[in-house]
This record gives structure tokens, C-alpha cells and sequence, in this order.
């Protein structure tokens, strides 16, 4: 008996010695790991390599008609990384592909939900006005929120309360105006090229043609009408001059130097409507700089925030998302990749170019590579009054550390590495 109780004694002290000994969160289940190959792009427009759809064994050469250059722009759709899934609605756009609508003075082309269906919140306009060039005085049902690419422009609005702002702006600086409120834009002669700035409009079937112009609105109205709400009845010929059509862009003497010789009463709205974004310091991060604009800074806008990125060769915007808000990125220079995590196991990998547009619908998880061999700048535009994104680096590294492992099998040294605070871009 005394053997038996000392036996049994025995047992129970090994089994809890093992235990003890025993990991403190659960292996992982008995499932397959996800596919360790690095899934680099294949090449790039200056890499010297031909593009073929063949990845890890996978594919083959085509036989037939091939457009070459406009490979080399894709790889990731030709040859996808492994990691692609199931189906994601295109989220590219380049502005290349857009019908061009050419004035005397300038030029515009647009994107909307009609170039890329799954952009249903934001569309943009990029427009081209030469040295004294106007785009002429309208209005629209959404809200107007502007980047200057090049050059410097003159802009004027009135609100609803008869307040009035004219300014000026710069490359890289903004301007935005509320849905309703008229306005003009005007490219000063400060540089020979004039202007080029993007537009961006929070809903994404908005048409550049739906907008209500001055002069279209004024051919349409009969003339006895017009001289009686100027209160000039009787002197019709005081309008004989009303364009028959819309002017949309048009030459003209370039406004003064001097913005406030353009004044009709100086300007006196609460808050300005242009913003200047070219004069704010960047905030320096681990692979390159961040401006970020929104109603904190720029109070008017209450329905777009921006961040400008520069991010440098081999840099990364971190995975992240953004909680409600969609996202309309712009590149400006540089070369680009993006995975678009859609959920239920669907994933596409698109590359992006100059002049190139994606679009990421709220909560999608994301990231932008830098995949060229120079600075990368884009600008990242969400429709929300407050920029916001969850970093999924900060959200490991604030989660209980044994969940973290027993989802992904992270080491303690891995969780140590996990950064606390939003690190944004990274090497």
C-alpha cells in the first residue's frame, strides 16, 4: 500500500514537473503554413528583364501577340505573386487612359466610377491651364478639393453668407470649396508653363460635364430675364456679349501680381479656403517624410484629408488600413506596388507609375512599396474630416503578446520588435 501511495506520489509530481515544463500558449493547429516564397516583383520598365506570365514553376511564355511596354508597366498582374486569391475589382486607374478634353488655354481629363467601378466615394480631375488661362466661374453638387502639381494659380470663392476669399496658391500648396459654393480658377504667368493641379470630389460618379458653368447657365436664360435681375430692363444690348456655349477653359490676361488688386472687398470668411502645405515641415520617419492634412489644420475641409508621402527606394507605407474612410491615392513620381487584402481570402497586387491612381474601399488592408530606383512621392486622399489608419504592427505590439503567438508563432524576440507607435514607413 505504502508502495502504490509513493508510486502514485511519483506520477503526479513528474506529470506536474511536465507539465510545467510545457509552453504557455498552444502550439499552433495542425494546418499548412502559408507559401514561404518572397514573391518580389519580377521586374520593372528599367530592369532589362522581358516580361513572361511565369512564376515559382507556375505559367508559361505567350505565343502569341504580346504589348510589351505595357507589361513591363504590370508585372504583378502578368506574373502574380503567389499570394494573389480569388477576385478583386480592379483598382487601378491610370490617368493615361482617360479621354482628354482640350480647350483654348488647357486641357482636363477625369475618373470616376465609370473608369473604376469599386471607386463609388471619390472621383478626380487632373486639369492643365496655360499662363492667364481661366477656368471658368462655376459651381458643383459636391465639394472641390484641390493639389497644386505645378506652377501658381489664383482662386476665389463666396459662400452662402456673401463672405469672400481670394488667394493664391503654389505647387504643392491646396485649395477647397463646400459643395455649392461658386468659384474660379485662374493660372498666373509666374512660371511660362502656367499650372497643372488635381481635383478631387467626394463622390465617385461625378463628371467634370455635370458641373454648372456661368456662361452655359447664362446662354440658357432669356435675355429680357437677365437684363431684368441685373436691373437694366430695356438695355438688352448690355448683353450681347454671353457666350452661346460654355467656355469651360479659356485664355486671358493674367491676373495681377499682387492678390489683393483682385479684391473685390478684402477677404472676410472665418477661414481661409487655401492652404499652404508647401511651407509645412515634413515629419521624418524611418524611410522617408509625411505631411498629413486635414480639418485639424485646414478647418474648411470637412470632407477630405491627405497625406503627402515621399518614400524612399526600397521603403514601405506599413500594412495598415483605414477604419470607414476609403482611400484615392494620386502618384506623383516614382514607382509603386500594392497587395489589396479584400477579405474572405481574396488578395490582388497591382503597380503603380506617375500619373497612376488606386483606389482602396474603407477597411481594406493595404500597404505601398517603393519598388523603382528613386523617391517614390504620392499623395494618399481619404473622405473623412480626420485622417485616420490602424497600423497592424501597433496593433500586435498592443495586444496581449501570447495572443499574438498563438496566431502567428511570433518569438518573444519577434513580439520585443513589434513597435508600440505607428512607425508609417519603413525599410
Amino acid at each position: 500500500m505504502r508502495r502504490s501511495t509513493f508510486s502514485l506520489a511519483l506520477f503526479l509530481q513528474c506529470s506536474t514537473v511536465l507539465v510545467l515544463a510545457a509552453p504557455t500558449v498552444p502550439i499552433q493547429p495542425d494546418v499548412p503554413y502559408a507559401d514561404s516564397n518572397p514573391n518580389d516583383v519580377l521586374w520593372t520598365p528599367t530592369s532589362g528583364r522581358f516580361p513572361t506570365p511565369q512564376r515559382a514553376g507556375l505559367g508559361a511564355s505567350i505565343l502569341g501577340p504580346q504589348n510589351v511596354p505595357m507589361d513591363l508597366q504590370n508585372a504583378d498582374l502578368l506574373a502574380p505573386p503567389t499570394t494573389d486569391n480569388g477576385n478583386v475589382p480592379n483598382f487601378k486607374w491610370p490617368f493615361s487612359f482617360s479621354h482628354n478634353k482640350l480647350k483654348d488655354g488647357g486641357w482636363a481629363r477625369q475618373q470616376n466610377v465609370h473608369d473604376m467601378p469599386q471607386a463609388e466615394d471619390i472621383a478626380g480631375v487632373n486639369m492643365r491651364l496655360e499662363p492667364g488661362a481661366i477656368r471658368e466661374m462655376h459651381w458643383h453638387s459636391t465639394s472641390e478639393w484641390a493639389y497644386v502639381l505645378k506652377g501658381d494659380l489664383r482662386v476665389s470663392t463666396v459662400t452662402p453668407e456673401g463672405q469672400v476669399w481670394v488667394g493664391d496658391v503654389s505647387a504643392g500648396d491646396l485649395w477647397y470649396f463646400p459643395a455649392g459654393n461658386p468659384h474660379s480658377i485662374q493660372a498666373k504667368d509666374t512660371s511660362p508653363e502656367g499650372a497643372e493641379f488635381l481635383l478631387i470630389f467626394d463622390s465617385g460618379t461625378f463628371s467634370e460635364d455635370a458641373t454648372f458653368q456661368l456662361t452655359d447657365w447664362l446662354a440658357h436664360v432669356p435675355k429680357s430675364v437677365i437684363a431684368k435681375n441685373f436691373g437694366m430692363s430695356g438695355n438688352l444690348e448690355a448683353f450681347d456679349h454671353i457666350p452661346e456655349h460654355e467656355l469651360y477653359i479659356f485664355p486671358s490676361l493674367p491676373p495681377s501680381q499682387d492678390v489683393a488688386d483682385d479684391m473685390a472687398i478684402p477677404n472676410n470668411t472665418p477661414q481661409p479656403y487655401t492652404y499652404q502645405l508647401s511651407k509645412v515641415v515634413p515629419e521624418k520617419k524611418e524611410a522617408g517624410t509625411v505631411k498629413i492634412v486635414d480639418s485639424r489644420t485646414f478647418g474648411v475641409s470637412q470632407k477630405i484629408a491627405a497625406a503627402e508621402v515621399e518614400l524612399e527606394v526600397g521603403g514601405l507605407r506599413e500594412l495598415h488600413w483605414h477604419p470607414t474612410q476609403p482611400e484615392w491615392t494620386f502618384f506623383v513620381s516614382g514607382q509603386a506596388r500594392i497587395t489589396l487584402f479584400a477579405s474572405q481570402g481574396n488578395a490582388a497586387t497591382y503597380d503603380f507609375f506617375g500619373g497612376d491612381i488606386a483606389y482602396v474601399p474603407p477597411s481594406f488592408g493595404h500597404y505601398i512599396e517603393n519598388i523603382g530606383n528613386t523617391t517614390l512621392k504620392f499623395v494618399e486622399i481619404l473622405k473623412t474630416d480626420i485622417f485616420q489608419d490602424i497600423s497592424l504592427s501597433q496593433w500586435l505590439a498592443l495586444t496581449p503578446p501570447n495572443l499574438v503567438k498563438a496566431h502567428l508563432g511570433f518569438s518573444d524576440e519577434m513580439i520585443a520588435k513589434l513597435s508600440k507607435t505607428k512607425k508609417t514607413l519603413v525599410k
